[in-house]
């Protein structure tokens, strides 16, 4: 009897499988990133920034602590990241109401309108990068790509 593979086990491959995803997915990021920097830097911006000022929008004022976790950046990278934003009148930072050590970052009307055509360019990126599927839906490439990225973000020793 045929039992079915034991998830929990590792996935047994050979060098040339191994060789061809971890091409492909090296690929992937050194292209995507490239294209996105191309498109941020029509709006003045650093990849990295992005995800700053999409978190800001989505979810109002935050704590640089906040904005570290949510771009997944430690907390100096930020602070560079945020004041770059500040000198460029895209955001402005306060000092907590509740902590005095600690300042929330706000999107000023700069850093809205940038917002927009940020939002713009990044659908405009994303159906660049699936624009090539065949035969997989949206929702089974983000599947996938999510699961790769938990396999990864698993093995990071910290």
């Amino acid at each position: 009897m045929v039992s079915a593979p034991d998830p929990a086990r590792p996935v047994s491959l050979t060098f040339e499988v191994a060789d061809a995803i971890n091409g492909a997915i090296r690929t992937v990021s050194i292209k995507h990133r490239a294209r996105a920097a191309a498109m941020l830097a029509e709006l003045g911006l650093h990849p990295g920034q992005e995800a700053v000022l999409l978190q800001l929008d989505a979810h109002g004022p935050q704590n640089q602590r906040q904005l570290a976790a949510a771009a997944r950046c430690e907390p100096p990278s930020i602070t560079v990241m945020v004041r770059k934003l500040e000198a460029a009148g895209l955001v402005e930072r306060h000092t907590s109401a509740d902590d005095a050590r600690a300042q929330v970052v706000s999107l000023t009307d700069h850093g809205r309108h940038v917002n927009r055509r940020l939002r713009q360019l990044w659908l405009e990126l994303a159906e660049l990068t699936v624009s090539n599927l065949r035969g997989v839906t949206v929702d089974e490439t983000i599947r996938v790509l999510s699961a790769v990225a938990a396999s990864l973000q698993e093995s990071v020793v910290e």
